[in-house]
């Protein structure tokens, strides 16, 4: 029999996941502990004030793309890709995290990036197809290194602010054209400086690439997410802006946050994918006196077959690398003084 594996846990709410069966509890007591079916876990305490907003974002979508657990360098196997006569697999997972995202009824969507697999203008057009009809001008995207693999241009309307109550959206392009690496420029940091100087509410910052870690020992000369230097650059603008409440990438498709200590409490996180396993997407709460994350898995029938298919890549580690800790993928976000 497989294990009950608790995914979520909001103020309200929690969600588990036992292969393909889904128990959702609802209407808890926040800030409590909680033994329902055998689970003990603690909700998320609820910020106070009035709720005000509600965000949803989604990366590492991948449009275009028809084999799974393919990473240069790792070789492991195995190899997933749609049956014959199956819709491609990037259509399920993104149907469903759509749908699931529209009940939300949110009043922004944030596209992290990797909206295609090989960056032409083709899966760009699918992908609108398919996210831009649900949300229309609430969707929001940025480019990831997938979509400029190729010498097409789309998504490169960042760095830009979005506003709502309670918060500022603050969406940045860490791309590089031709490049798996990260980076942010020093345009980028000036807008994000000015824009964390004058906010009239905290900040959420979204951009694709996760950062380096100063805390780090050893300084690699290269880096997968944002070069080192300029993740130090971005992580001082943070530090010096209590405006700035967090930092929100994809690119690892993986579930983890870090904190460091130049900018204290402030969550630097990034979030598993939405084309396999463990096929998620996260929701920010926003309450006058703070916000809360909350991880989503994609619940549906035909999403979760292929995401329960797909934790066995890279011969049977993805399950442990993409998950996470609880901790990793649902959280607070507070204020800075």
């Amino acid at each position: 029999m497989t294990a009950w594996e608790l995914t979520t846990v909001a103020d309200d709410e929690a969600v588990a996941f036992a292969g393909t069966d889904v128990r959702h509890y609802t209407e808890l007591e926040p800030d409590a502990d909680h033994d329902l079916d055998g689970l003990s876990f603690r909700t998320l305490p609820r910020p106070p004030g009035e709720r005000l907003a509600t965000i949803a974002t989604v990366n590492d979508v991948h449009f275009g793309e028809t084999e799974c657990g393919v990473l240069s360098g790792f070789e492991m196997g195995p190899i997933f890709r749609s049956e014959p006569g199956e819709d491609p697999y990037p259509e399920v997972m993104n149907r469903a995290a759509i749908d699931e995202i529209r009940a939300l009824v949110p009043d922004a969507v944030v596209v992290k990036g990797d909206m295609t697999c090989r960056g032409t203008q083709e899966e760009f057009a699918d992908f609108e197809r398919h996210y831009r009809p649900a949300f229309g001008d609430r969707l929001h995207v940025v480019r990831g290194n997938h979509d400029v693999a190729a010498d097409e241009d789309f998504g490169h309307e960042a760095p830009f602010e979005v506003t709502l109550p309670g918060v500022v959206l603050a969406v940045i392009d860490t791309s590089i054209r031709h490049s798996a690496t990260g980076q942010v420029t020093a345009e980028t940091l000036e807008w994000l400086d000015e824009l964390g100087a004058r906010a009239d509410r905290p900040v959420l910052v979204f951009g694709h690439h996760h950062v380096w870690s100063p805390q780090s020992r050893q300084r690699p000369d290269t880096y997968f997410g944002i070069h080192p230097d300029h993740s130090e650059r971005l992580i001082d603008v943070v530090a010096r802006r209590p405006a700035l409440i967090g930092y929100f990438a994809g690119h690892t498709h993986r579930n983890r946050c870090r904190r460091f200590a130049v900018t204290g409490d402030v969550p630097w996180v990034e979030v598993a994918c939405v084309k396999d396993y463990p096929g998620a997407w996260a929701e920010y709460r926003v309450f006058e006196g703070g916000v809360l994350q909350v991880f989503r898995r994609i619940a549906a029938p035909e999403a979760l077959a292929w995401s329960e298919k797909t934790r066995h890549m890279f011969g049977g580690m993805y399950h442990d690398y993409a998950f996470g800790e609880l901790s990793d993928r649902c959280f607070p976000i507070w204020p800075r003084t």
